[in-house]
């Protein structure tokens, strides 16, 4: 699905498609962190990124002209950088193939006995308050002030 959701987000002329393909796809990789028992990150990828972000995509590409951005040429030479891409990428892929689980390196974080187990959301919260939250509150600031220039700048003219 999330494959699927990727190649059509880039494949799609139409950009509302193109933008309910990347749902489609965002939708996926919340399946996956369902599947990996994040049930956190399950919650936040729908609601953050598929309940909010892509609703405001989809306004944006809306309310913005399209048509003269249609006309223009998309592809402009640029299928060499494309290639090589694609070939680092299938290398990497292939490596980890063909190295298998043995390439991944995976702490052990076994717990002491008697020492009671902490959920996904109380570990989440209690890093992000300790360890990183002088990089939260800089992101935070960087947000707000994102928003308030969006604003300033979207603002007619008086």
């Amino acid at each position: 699905m999330v494959l699927g959701g990727g190649i059509l987000t880039i494949t799609r002329r139409n950009a509302v498609h193109s933008a309910i393909s990347l749902i489609m796809s965002l939708l996926g990789v919340a399946g996956l962190y369902l599947l990996q028992q994040a049930e956190f990150l399950f919650a936040v990828q729908i609601v953050l990124y598929v309940g909010g972000i892509m609703v405001l995509f989809l306004f944006v590409i809306m309310l913005v002209n399209l048509d003269q951005a249609a006309k223009q040429r998309q592809f402009n030479r640029q299928w060499l950088v494309a290639l090589a891409a694609v070939a680092a990428v299938g290398a990497q892929l292939g490596y980890f193939m063909w190295k298998g689980k043995d390439a991944f390196k995976i702490a052990d974080i076994g717990l002491p006995p008697g020492t009671p187990a902490i959920g996904n959301t109380e570990a989440i919260a209690n890093s992000l308050f300790t360890e990183y939250l002088l990089p939260f509150e800089i992101a935070s600031v960087l947000l707000l002030v994102a928003v308030v220039g969006s604003v300033v700048m979207a603002k007619k003219r008086i």
